[in-house]
């Protein structure tokens, strides 16, 4: 029994991972800025899905997949060297955030708690890590960091959380023994 349990973790682990990086690539581009990708949608996904270590280990394996050189990450980016650069502190926020996510929801399928823990897991951990990394890296006040880094994405995050809660919520009513925490 538990090596299937274990082969369980691998197995949702490595979906999720596969999932983030195929919406990592989706892109949306902000007129006179950057682009919106799917990456926080699948972070959000996987901690209201997955248990806390089953999400830890997915977005580690995702992470671990970019830093080899698969091109996983945004904009088709890879590499151990986009770790240390501008958007560094926001994929390490991902690890925080899927964490604190699955934390807070636990074994809850109530739609207000599912949004609240990817409100703050999915964007505020990341936010805060990612903008505080990007101070860091720039030279700019957290504030500063805030502003330019991670505020043009909020409203994208917004519906990013609104589909995330709609479809956790969904998956885990249908699958309730399977990835959720029961």
């Amino acid at each position: 029994m538990e090596k299937n349990i274990y082969l369980k973790d691998y197995l949702y682990s490595s979906m999720f991972a596969a999932l983030i990086s195929i919406l990592a690539l989706l892109s949306i581009p902000l007129p006179n800025g950057p682009s919106i990708t799917g990456q926080t949608l699948g972070v959000m996904l996987a901690g209201s899905m997955l248990k806390p270590k089953q999400a830890a280990l997915s977005i580690m394996t995702y992470l671990a997949l970019g830093s080899i050189g698969l091109p996983v990450f945004s904009g088709g980016q890879s590499g151990f060297g986009v770790f240390a650069g501008k958007s560094g502190g926001y994929l390490i926020g991902f690890l925080a955030g899927a964490v604190v996510i699955s934390l807070i929801k636990a074994s809850s399928n109530n739609l207000f708690m599912i949004a609240t823990s990817n409100l703050i897991g999915g964007i505020i951990v990341v936010h805060v890590i990612g903008s505080f990394w990007l101070g860091q890296i720039s030279g700019l006040s957290f504030y500063q960091a805030f502003m330019l880094g991670s505020l043009p994405y909020l409203p994208g995050d917004i519906i990013k959380l609104i589909c995330a809660t709609l479809v956790a919520h969904s998956v885990n009513k249908q699958l309730p023994l399977s990835i959720n925490h029961k």
